[in-house]
């Protein structure tokens, strides 16, 4: 979720600090090995490693109860190998992370919320490549799986791109959430491309109903959500190459491909008769209270495209999978671009090499290194060899399915931009879009800003 300037402004305010502990240092595992759906087998194999007297101390940017979640993870390592793994959970990692590589006190792993970060490191050769193989690995294991190896590869400090990156743990983006009392009663079916989107949602205007929900406020972080949807438009009308040239600013953001995105979210927000209280209403009204109208008895709006936190502002007693569901926000079947997903995650990274480290970052390839956080909550991964029978909560289990159907992952590209664009001038331009201005106005201000920092 596009909230990070609200963690990054807590952590600020707050007393940079770590807190540390050893995984599970009562040596209790979650889950019983032998029990259950596990994949025991891939947990049996991690004995073959004798890490007994070697310690692995890593630094993420979890606390509180996902610190104790990773630690659980974490747990299964040490049972299995004996090694020691520290992990230290920082409220203001980045920093944090900068300064104790620079200083030469790295630790042996880093947890990066965000990969441009780690880019960053390893550019500067604060990074080591990940063993060899891992890219292979990752495209035979990985659902789009080439995905993977790019978001991870970065350029080292001899110019040449290398993988220095293994995501674990991800989030998705690409879903549309609605009422599905609300589509019964209509005889609406849940869509399955684009083009049965958009039919859905003329027949719902030519029944006299309002479609979409759509909220762009938030504070100082207003037009945020603007720019999901024109990241998921860019996916579904451009090659994942091209999105990648317009992160990185090597498609100009002026580009007519670039304002065709635009455009496309335009279509649906600037469409007096597709949205709740009119296209007017949509840069004014607050992101938070934007769903509501899905709960609304009529229903003010039948869809709302957000991504996997949006229940938090739902009406308190909902209950998503019976009261509210979401489905894969679709492609275009005539672009035959595959299923793109848009999203986030962590990326983790070697900052101080080692064998154990190498051995650590070899367990997260295995299933259960993933099943035993898919059993208790939160978690999403794109690794084809999960038993996904482990998933308790059926709502998390369905967006997993999504991940695992993808044929293209990308970042959420404005995290990846300088800040002044992402987190800037893209909020403000999207702002202005849907307040009428034109497409290439919007987009040529945006490019002579990028062109300002260069």
């Amino acid at each position: 979720m596009k909230l990070g300037f609200y963690a990054s402004a807590a952590a600020m305010a707050l007393t940079a600090g770590l807190t540390a502990g050893t995984a599970q240092a009562d040596g209790h595992l979650k889950f019983a090995p032998g029990e259950g759906a596990f994949s025991w087998d891939s947990y049996e194999s991690l004995k073959a490693q004798e890490l007994s007297g070697q310690k692995v101390t890593i630094i993420g940017p979890w606390l509180g109860p996902d610190k104790e979640l990773v630690e659980s993870v974490i747990a299964y390592f040490e049972e299995a190998t004996g090694a020691e793994v520290e992990y230290s959970g920082s409220d203001s990692f980045e920093q944090q992370i900068v300064i104790d590589t620079e200083a030469g006190s790295a630790p042996n792993i880093a947890v990066f919320p965000q990969p441009g970060l780690a880019a960053d490191l390893a550019a500067k050769g604060l990074l080591s490549p990940l063993p060899d193989g891992t890219a292979d690995w990752l495209r035979e294991n990985y659902a789009a799986g080439d995905s993977w190896v790019d978001l991870g590869t970065f350029e080292g400090p001899d110019g040449n791109d290398a993988l220095y990156g293994f995501f674990y743990k991800v989030d998705v983006k690409s879903l549309v959430w609605y009422v599905p009392e609300n589509f019964e009663d209509a005889g609406y079916d849940v869509p399955e491309t684009m083009e049965d989107l958009k039919a859905l949602s003329d027949q719902i205007v030519q029944d006299g109903e309002v479609p979409w929900c759509i909220g762009l406020g938030s504070g100082g972080a207003t037009g945020w959500p603007a720019t999901d949807w024109v990241e998921d438009m860019m996916l579904r009308i451009n090659t994942p190459e091209e999105y990648d040239a317009w992160v990185s600013n090597e498609l100009p953001f002026d580009d007519p491909k670039v304002i065709a995105a635009i455009e496309e979210f335009g279509a649906f927000a600037r469409n007096d008769d597709y949205v709740s209280g009119g296209a007017g209403a949509v840069a004014t009204t607050d992101f938070r209270d934007s769903p509501q109208g899905l709960f609304a008895s009529p229903p003010q709006c039948y869809m709302h495209r957000q991504a996997s936190f949006i229940p938090t502002f739902f009406p308190d007693g909902t209950e998503v999978g019976l009261d509210a569901d979401f489905f894969y926000f679709p492609a275009y079947a005539e672009k035959d671009l595959g299923k793109p997903v848009l999203g986030a995650g962590t990326v983790w990274g070697i900052t101080k090499d080692s064998e154990a480290a190498q051995a650590f970052m070899d367990f997260l390839k295995t299933p259960i290194a993933h099943e035993v956080w898919m059993a208790q909550r939160g978690f999403l991964t794109p690794h084809t060899g999960v038993n996904t029978e482990v998933y308790t909560d059926p709502t998390v289990a369905k967006m997993n399915d999504i991940l695992l159907n993808a044929d293209t992952f990308r970042f959420d590209g404005s995290d990846l931009m300088p800040g002044a664009i992402g987190a800037g001038v893209f909020w403000t331009g999207m702002v202005d879009y849907a307040g009428g201005k034109d497409a290439g106005e919007v987009a040529s201000s945006i490019q002579s800003t990028w062109d300002s920092i260069k």
